[in-house]
């Protein structure tokens, strides 16, 4: 697992009820997250996190989904998941702060 991304894990797993979910077999960084044993997303690779947002939340953050993305290159605008990459402890702290307002909704 990349630093980054081994950091965003052990952030993510302080909040109450969220578990991440290794697969052995994959070496590309796939792995999910969950939230009381149901998934809330998925990491593409090492500096990639698709997360069921929601389309409400994804509107209220501002967020928009990447023209470039190599896994859901046709997701539309409706779609209740969003990919958020992160390449610094900034964006660190973003997903952290996302996935506690998932919880919290």
């Amino acid at each position: 697992m990349s630093r980054l991304k081994d950091e965003l894990v052990s952030r993510l797993e302080q909040i109450p009820g969220i578990s991440h979910v290794p697969y052995p077999d994959r070496k590309d960084g796939f792995s999910g997250l969950n939230y009381l044993d149901k998934e809330i997303g998925h990491f593409h690779n090492f500096n990639e996190l698709d997360l069921r947002l929601g389309k409400r939340l994804i509107k209220q953050e501002g967020l928009k989904h990447y023209p470039d993305s190599k896994n859901h290159p046709n997701r539309g605008p409706g779609s209740q998941f969003i990919e958020v990459r992160f390449h610094r402890r900034k964006d660190i702290e973003k997903l952290v702060g996302l996935v506690n307002l998932l919880v919290e909704g």
